[in-house]
């Protein structure tokens, strides 16, 4: 199926998209690329543009993508694919070649990766960036909760330049 291109403010319940269908962050180029799920993080306005906010922890492959590229999508699934975005939450692109395990396949559009199994995707520049730490919490309880290995996320702050939905 094909992607047509939509103002990105057509992409409704986001909500849903990440915290319920749960995402997948691609980076990379179409020589080596990596993807993550992520159930957290939100879609809004910041600095006066459509934005994304990802968080990625530390020890995540994919953080070595993202970091290492001013872009990076963010593709959405309709809830039907949590077997295959679980494996990609769950296991590492170090170890394993997360396409061939779930069938998921990368398209790229501006030589920034994409899944192809998505409805929707959104094409992220990276604005700001900044690492979580525990001083920042006025709630105290998520510091032990969230966060008992002491792996703080990294946050990420991106413009959408682009938005895509299936045809």
């Amino acid at each position: 199926m094909e992607f047509q291109e939509v103002n990105a403010r057509e992409l409704k319940n986001v909500f849903k998209y990440i915290a319920d269908d749960w995402a997948l962050v691609t980076a990379g180029t179409p020589e080596k690329w990596n993807t993550m799920t992520v159930s957290w993080g939100a879609m809004g306005e910041m600095w006066g543009k459509d934005a994304a906010f990802v968080f990625i922890r530390p020890q995540r492959y994919t953080k070595v993508f993202v970091d290492a590229n001013e872009r990076f999508t963010i593709s959405n699934f309709d809830g039907g694919f949590k077997k295959e975005l679980g494996v990609c939450g769950s296991k590492s692109g170090r170890e394993i070649d997360k396409s061939a395990e779930t069938g998921l396949t990368a398209g790229f559009i501006d030589g920034v990766p994409y899944i192809e199994q998505a409805h929707s995707f959104v094409i992220c520049r990276k604005m700001a960036e900044f690492d979580i730490t525990p001083d920042m919490f006025t709630d105290k309880a998520i510091d032990g909760r969230w966060y008992p290995a002491k792996d703080y996320h990294r946050a990420y702050i991106a413009e959408i330049e682009k938005a895509y939905m299936k045809k």
